[in-house]
């Protein structure tokens, strides 16, 4: 299926992992959107106008004037916004459900596991006012190990779920962090070449460059 043309979509994001996945993703798909910047550095995120169309106060959001129906839409949750993008387009999410079923697998594993793991990493080696060597060693070592499963997964494989997905899209973001995540990447291969990979794409460039 075409991508999908008209007027542009707004994206309620930030310069962060999760931010960042919705413009590549609308990159991808040769959608025209706008990017509504939400600081949450200075706590933009709390503003009425936001809790409206993301109830969570979390970024990204979207809101899309020609959605279901040909009326506006809003939709929260990076996962849910990668999941309708592709459903809208029929591009990077597959209509095969068996095909599917993968696919959806492994973007909950990102946004369960391991964007939120990786996210109390850079929180607690980095951010943290208060250094708990418990906390670090916890995290830094869960990190370790969701790297692992994604260096076997990537074993024979060039992308994570088939063909190049909106699971590779969800991942992406924050593996390219790895080094503030106590990971060698170096010594995952599989990971390495993946994300070199996925990263030179052109639609990624420029996702990564709109915020």
């Amino acid at each position: 299926m075409a991508a999908v043309t008209g007027a542009p979509i707004d994206v309620h994001t930030w310069s962060t992992p999760n931010g960042w996945k919705i413009p590549i993703m609308l990159e991808e798909c040769g959608l025209p959107y706008r990017v509504v910047p939400v600081n949450i550095g200075k706590n933009e995120q709390f503003a009425p106008d936001f809790l409206a169309i993301s109830p969570n106060n979390k970024i990204p959001a979207i809101v899309d004037p020609d959605g279901p129906g040909g009326q506006p839409i809003a939709v929260f949750e990076s996962g849910a916004i990668l999941q309708y993008l592709g459903r809208k387009t029929g591009l990077l999410y597959p209509a095969d459900e068996r095909a599917r079923v993968e696919v959806d697998a492994w973007l909950f594993w990102q946004v369960g596991g391991f964007g939120p793991m990786l996210g109390q990493t850079h929180h607690f080696t980095i951010y943290a006012k208060e250094k708990v060597p418990y906390a670090i060693d916890r995290f830094t070592s869960e990190a370790k190990r969701l790297y692992g499963v994604l260096e076997r997964r990537l074993e024979g494989r060039e992308y994570i779920a088939g063909d190049y997905s909106v699971a590779d899209i969800a991942t992406l973001t924050w593996a390219k962090l790895n080094y503030k995540q106590g990971v060698d990447i170096a010594a995952l291969p599989n990971v390495k070449r993946w994300l070199d990979t996925v990263l030179a794409r052109p639609a990624v460039q420029r996702g990564l460059a709109a915020i």
